[in-house]
């Protein structure tokens, strides 16, 4: 028993050393890969140098289209076709340039493709044979628009680390953590960010990166998601030609080396940026037609069969725009459009009949098959909308919005410094009218304390505006829910306005020297009147298209409110037709509480204007 009791043991400590070893060689051949990756990263390889898919891709995703066309109806009630019916079909892995003059629906097409277009649209979209799923296809996809929506105290390496983080599958581990912030460094490099990687991204009142820095912030952003496919219109637009070649060349390396289809919208690269993609999509204008569908490398010649040949020493981008912009010098759309259609559609017709024929992973199939890819084994995928549970989306916005108020002074003080430095002023103004019989200088003391907690949100909304841009753009990638932004939001916002609120009120309560009974009624209904009007701000803005109209669309509520609250305007001289507005008025409610604590009229409400209000104006 003892000899066999020994042997068992022997060999359970040699699976332990075998399953150690393995792990050590797993740990050591992925440590290799990401050292290879980051190499590729920070020196991209000029075109026509191969590239090495990884051993740990991300998961393949082919993108077929089929009779995708767009017809928009203008304000007159007439239909204009913006872009007519065109089909295709993309590999994983390549590089796709889509290109052509304005106005030929080259971002209607990457809108359609992304499932950005909100209009109708006709045709159909394939994700690996598979009808795109609603849900989950932009968990696989990522999409780089042509602005640039991000706060301006933000910094760089944190807004990469933020889309890392919330478009990953979830996942706790330390190891997990290091291999987002080693895959962050990477892109830092690749699209020339470190030496600003702690730099705030700036905006119009805050300096920050230069406008060139953050176009690729956004487009490092994309990449950060690590999606199947990625979908950049115009991401090279206001970057220098050198800025612009890096970028594409480490959009290159993500193509090749993680497997991922990129899709970009481009204008007129110069040669040796065109000379990076594999391939390319020409459209024409008046209205959007297809002209081109092939190999970057072919283009040149297939413009040559066709009767158009490329002059040495010339970018051949700039003599395909010439030749497709309707109206210009050289002008060949038409006929180009008719050589496509006889040269190269019924091929494409026929590969994407055969694509549709190839059925690969569906969208849940792609998630479950990178769970070990992403060091879930074990655990459960996610195949809601979101990649990560509503608690750690609450997590990363509430931790970028400590971050991004303590470093804004102008949101501080606003919300907590001015209030108390209004409170002194005020205060001065009336202080000691606690002191003499109640009258008009109490009365009008009570106005002017309710006013200004009134007034106190109303500069605050053109910056809710602007945070509702950028969080419009982030929902829309499913990056977190609206509910926990705005829960986020609430939970740094409300108690910064509650202290300055009460603040205010306390500092005015203190120098006018009221009796102390009075306080909990004062402070209760001035602190209510002003969430409420905060309240109303805030939908307000929600719904403003900038921040002007926004406080000019709150300012007639504001004005009725304040007019309608019975001592401006009482119930019996108001208009009868219009003395609907006291039961909305919270102002009129405040006032009115306020006074029947202070006067002691409790009981007599309906008396209170006679005995106590002033008289109307004549």
């Amino acid at each position: 028993v003892g000899s066999r009791v020994e042997h068992l043991r022997i060999i359970a400590g040699a699976r332990l050393l075998l399953f150690r070893n393995m792990a050590t060689t797993n740990s050591q051949q992925s440590a290799v890969l990401r050292a290879t990756t980051a190499a590729l990263m920070k020196q991209p390889p000029v075109a026509g140098v191969p590239i090495e898919k990884s051993q740990n891709p991300l998961q393949a995703a082919s993108l077929t289209f089929k009779d995708l066309s767009f017809t928009a109806t203008l304000p007159n009630g007439e239909s204009k076709t913006i872009l007519e019916p065109c089909s295709g079909h993309f590999e994983p892995g390549q590089l796709v340039a889509i290109m052509g003059p304005s106005g030929c629906g080259k971002s209607t097409l990457l809108d359609m493709l992304a499932m950005k277009k909100t209009s109708q649209y006709s045709g159909e979209v394939l994700v690996n044979g598979h009808a795109r799923d609603p849900v989950l296809f932009r968990r696989i996809a990522a999409y780089v628009g042509q602005e640039d929506h991000m706060p301006a105290h933000w910094k760089v390496r944190e807004a990469l680390e933020f889309n890392a983080t919330l478009k990953r599958q979830h996942n706790a581990t330390g190891s997990s953590r290091k291999n987002v912030g080693d895959f962050i460094d990477n892109l830092l490099e690749a699209f020339g960010l470190s030496s600003v990687a702690d730099t705030y991204i700036g905006g119009a009142q805050v300096r920050g990166i230069s406008g060139g820095q953050r176009r690729r912030v956004t487009l490092a952003r994309g990449v950060a998601a690590q999606a199947s496919i990625l979908f950049c219109d115009e991401p090279t637009s206001g970057l220098s030609a050198t800025d612009a070649e890096l970028c594409v060349k480490a959009l290159r390396v993500v193509a090749k080396r993680m497997n991922v289809l990129v899709l970009v919208v481009i204008h007129q690269p110069r040669k040796e940026v065109a000379k990076l993609f594999d391939t390319l999509v020409l459209l024409t204008s008046n209205p959007g037609r297809m002209a081109y569908c092939g190999p970057m490398s072919k283009a040149s010649s297939y413009m040559g069969a066709c009767g158009y040949p490329i002059p040495d020493q010339t970018n051949p981008t700039d003599l395909y725009m010439d030749l497709l912009t309707p109206g210009a010098e050289f002008d060949a759309s038409d006929a180009l459009v008719a050589a496509f259609a006889q040269r190269q559609k019924p091929d494409i017709d026929l590969v994407v009949r055969e694509a549709c024929t190839v059925i690969g992973h569906t969208t849940k199939g792609m998630l479950m098959a990178a769970r070990e890819l992403q060091g879930l084994e074990g655990k459960g995928v996610r195949f809601g909308a979101y990649s990560v549970p509503f608690y750690v989306q609450l997590r990363t916005l509430l931790s970028r919005k400590v971050r991004i108020t303590l470093r804004n002074p102008a949101a501080i003080g606003m919300q907590i410094m001015m209030p108390m430095i209004t409170g002194v002023v005020v205060g001065a103004i009336f202080q000691g009218i606690g002191k003499i019989d109640f009258g008009i200088p109490q009365v009008l003391f009570i106005f002017i304390l309710l006013t200004i907690l009134s007034l106190q949100s109303l500069p605050l909304m053109p910056a809710l505006v602007e945070e509702r841009t950028f969080m419009k753009h982030e929902t829309s990638e499913r990056l977190y829910m609206e509910s926990a932004h705005i829960l986020a939001t609430m939970l740094v916002t409300v108690p910064l306005s509650l202290i300055g609120a009460a603040s205010q009120t306390l500092i005015i309560y203190a120098f006018a020297g009221l009796p102390s009974e009075f306080l909990p009624t004062i402070l209760g209904w001035t602190l209510l009147l002003f969430f409420m009007f905060d309240a109303l701000f805030q939908c307000v803005a929600a719904v403003a298209p900038d921040g002007e109209q926004a406080m000019t669309m709150a300012t007639p509520w504001l004005v009725v409110f304040m007019l309608f609250n019975g001592l401006i305007v009482t119930k019996a001289t108001a208009p009868v037709y219009l003395r609907w507005v006291f039961e909305i008025s919270p102002t009129s409610y405040a006032m009115q509480s306020i006074f029947l604590t202070m006067t002691g009229f409790r009981g007599r409400e309906q008396s209170l204007n006679q005995e106590l209000w002033l008289p109307a104006w004549p």
